[in-house]
């Protein structure tokens, strides 16, 4: 019988996974609890989380969902960067904090877990050089906002133009005074 530890465990791990837009795998041996409070501070800020997780209980939590391509990742120690929001700055965000590590070669990314799909470290690592979902909402908004402005910079001087010709006929005709209509 499972200890009610485990069982608020595997409650809480369902809850994270269910938020969450996707999910990145580390090996956390040789980070201190200092580093991983840091990392954990730095992705509050993206809307991500880490967790240290035994696999058992988080092959518990996915439960069918789990495909051999994620089993062969949950070897090992494991800790997982839950991202509730843009999955692309929580990567970025961890990917950020390792290399700042880069003298410990056995802190690293295992793979990713996005909607149901295993990626690869290689994925991950071009997941987190992709531009974040605010900057590529600017980067539309900016593609559909020029166009525009230069339309209504035309009219605006067509507009102009056309006052400024009826404003010289006028002056011609009546020596400044607008001819009656």
């Amino acid at each position: 019988m499972p200890n009610p530890q485990k069982i608020q465990t595997v409650s809480d791990l369902r809850e994270v996974v269910a938020q969450s837009n996707g999910m990145i795998l580390t090996e956390y041996r040789g980070l201190t609890v200092a580093e991983i409070s840091e990392l954990r501070k730095r992705l509050r800020v993206v809307n991500g989380e880490y967790h240290v997780v035994k696999n058992t209980l988080f092959k518990i939590v996915v439960g069918e969902t789990l495909t051999p391509e994620l089993d062969t990742l949950l070897a090992g120690p494991t800790a997982l960067v839950f991202s509730k929001g843009d999955v692309v700055a929580s990567t970025k965000t961890t990917l950020d904090f390792l290399k700042e590590l880069r003298n410990r070669p056995e802190i690293m990314v295992k793979g990713g877990w996005i909607d149901g799909k295993v990626y690869s470290v290689e994925q991950v690592t071009a997941l987190s050089k992709l531009p974040s979902r605010e900057q590529l909402i600017a980067q539309v908004i900016g593609t559909i906002q020029a166009p525009l402005s230069e339309f209504v910079g035309t009219l605006d001087n067509i507009i102009s133009e056309f006052v400024r010709t009826i404003q010289a006929i006028a002056d011609k005709q009546g020596g400044g005074e607008a001819a009656p209509a």
